[in-house]
């Protein structure tokens, strides 16, 4: 999957705990990007199986979307975690490295940020 598709997937995931699903305006307002953009991903995650959309209705994860998202959302958290806490990197710049990194880190570097933060917990 793309960036862009796992951008989709876990701004649905955060919208799905605040309004028990997301609709097209709530995706892209949450994302900075045109409903039209929204509504053409919508469609390709729906055909392979991440979400589920009525129509002119809500929009909600396939448990198939929900793990994806859930791995891109814990890898975004963990690393926000060690850019702050390892190397001191400010708030706003972790978060919009996090959101860069998480996308194209490999599976070893992860496990490897995720087993130091760990070993290191105060």
């Amino acid at each position: 999957m793309n960036k862009s598709g796992e951008d989709y997937l876990e701004a649905i995931l955060n919208l799905e705990e605040v309004n028990s699903g997301a609709r097209i305006t709530d995706i892209a307002k949450h994302l900075g990007v045109s409903k039209p953009s929204v509504n053409r991903a919508m469609k390709v995650l729906g055909e392979n199986g991440y979400v589920n959309h009525e129509t002119y209705g809500k929009i909600t994860l396939t448990d198939k979307g929900r793990a994806h998202a859930s791995m891109v959302y814990s890898r975004h958290t963990t690393l926000i975690r060690f850019l702050r806490e390892v190397l001191d990197v400010s708030e706003d710049v972790a978060k919009r490295d996090a959101c860069l990194i998480e996308h194209d880190v490999s599976s070893e570097t992860m496990e490897k940020i995720f087993g130091y933060l760990e070993a290191h917990k105060n």
